[in-house]
C-alpha cells in the first residue's frame, strides 16, 4: 500500500480532514508505547468519519478505528494500517429530557459530566473511566458496580458493509467486557443512554466519592491501560496477582503496580514488548499458583 499516494487522494477528496503519515501510536495510547502507524486520520465530525470510511473502502482499505486509546497496546514495530481516531473531533453530547446521546469520540467523563449538569443519574461510575463512548460501548466499560449496559438503550453503527445500523436494547448484546460490536469490523457512531432524574448535589457527591477512591487505590500517575486482565469467574485478578507475590515485579520499564496489582504500568521507558513479557509472566505465575488463567482485558493490536 502506497500510503503517501493514498493520503494525497484523501486530502483531495476531503480537504478539511487532518491526515498524518507515520504517526506514532505511543502518542495515542495510554500506555505511551508503540511504533508508528502507517497513516492516521482525525475526523472532525461523524459525517467526516463516515465519508472517510467510505472513501477508504472504495480504495480497498479497511481502517483500524480507535477511540481514546486507553485500552489498546500497539506493537513496537508499528502498524501497517490506516488508523482513524474519533477523538476528540466526533465528540458531541446532547441531552434531551432524560435521554443523553453521545458521539463515539466523546469521552465517558464528558458524557457523565453532561448527565450531572442536567441532574440525571446513571452515569456517575463512568466519570473516571478515561476511554471514549465508542470504545466504552464496544467493551461495555464499567467500574464500581456500574456498566454502560445499565443505561445504553440504542447504538448507531456502521456495519461491515458500511451500512448504517441501529442496535436497540437486547440487540446490543452486552456482557462482561463485550458487546454485539466486539471483535467485528464495525464502527460505532453514537450511543443513546436512558437516565433518571436525580438530586444534583447527590450526583456530584457520588462522582467525588468515586474519584477519591480511584486516587487512593489506582496508580493514576503512571501510564497504563487500567485493569490489565479481566475479572475471572469467582475472583479478582488483582487479588490473584497480589497473592502470587507479583506486586512491584518488573520487566524492563513495565511493572506490576505496587499500589494496585491489577494494573501493569509504564514505570519509565517501557516498550510494548516489556509489557507483553510481563503480562505473560503474570499469567504463568498466577496459573501455577491458583490454576486460573487470566485473560487480558487490554486489546493487543497486531496480535
Amino acid at each position: 500500500m502506497n500510503y503517501t499516494t493514498l493520503i494525497k487522494d484523501i486530502r483531495k477528496d476531503l480537504p478539511g480532514l487532518e491526515v498524518r503519515e507515520s504517526e506514532p501510536m505511543s502518542a495515542h495510547c495510554s500506555f505511551r508505547t508503540g511504533g508508528p502507524a502507517a497513516a492516521m486520520a482525525f475526523p472532525g465530525s461523524a459525517g467526516e468519519l463516515e465519508a472517510l470510511c467510505a472513501l477508504l473502502r472504495r480504495k480497498g482499505v479497511r481502517p483500524l478505528v480507535i477511540g481514546n486509546g486507553t485500552n489498546i497496546l500497539a506493537p513496537d514495530r508499528g502498524l501497517d494500517r490506516f488508523v482513524v481516531t474519533s477523538c476528540p473531533g466526533v465528540g458531541q453530547v446532547l441531552v434531551e429530557g432524560t435521554t443523553l446521546t453521545a458521539d463515539c469520540g466523546a469521552t465517558l467523563a464528558a458524557a457523565a459530566g453532561a448527565a450531572a449538569d442536567a441532574s440525571l443519574t446513571g452515569l456517575e461510575f463512568a466519570h473516571g473511566i478515561p476511554g471514549s463512548v465508542g470504545g466504552g460501548t464496544v467493551m461495555n466499560a464499567g467500574a464500581y458496580g456500574g456498566e454502560l449496559k445499565d443505561a445504553a438503550v440504542r447504538t448507531e453503527y456502521l456495519d461491515e458493509d458500511l451500512v448504517r445500523r441501529t442496535a436497540v436494547g437486547a440487540e446490543q448484546d452486552f456482557a462482561y467486557r463485550r458487546s454485539a460490536f466486539s471483535g467485528r469490523d464495525v464502527v460505532v457512531l453514537r450511543t443513546v443512554f436512558a437516565l433518571t432524574p436525580g438530586d444534583p448535589a447527590a450526583i456530584r457527591e457520588r462522582m467525588r466519592e468515586l474519584a477519591a477512591k480511584r486516587r487512593a487505590s489506582q496508580p493514576l500517575d503512571l501510564p497504563s491501560a487500567g485493569s490489565t486482565f479481566k475479572r475471572p469467574v469467582g475472583g479478582y485478578a488483582a487479588a490473584l496477582i497480589d497473592q502470587a507475590g507479583l506486586k512491584g515485579y518488573a520487566v524492563g520499564g513495565a511493572m506490576v503496580s505496587e499500589k494496585h496489582a491489577g494494573f501493569v504500568v509504564n514505570a519509565g521507558g517501557a516498550t510494548t514488548d516489556d509489557i507483553l513479557r510481563l503480562m505473560d509472566h503474570i499469567q504463568k505465575t498466577v496459573y501455577a499458583a491458583s490454576g486460573i488463567l487470566l485473560e487480558p482485558e487490554v486489546r493487543i493490536l497486531g496480535d
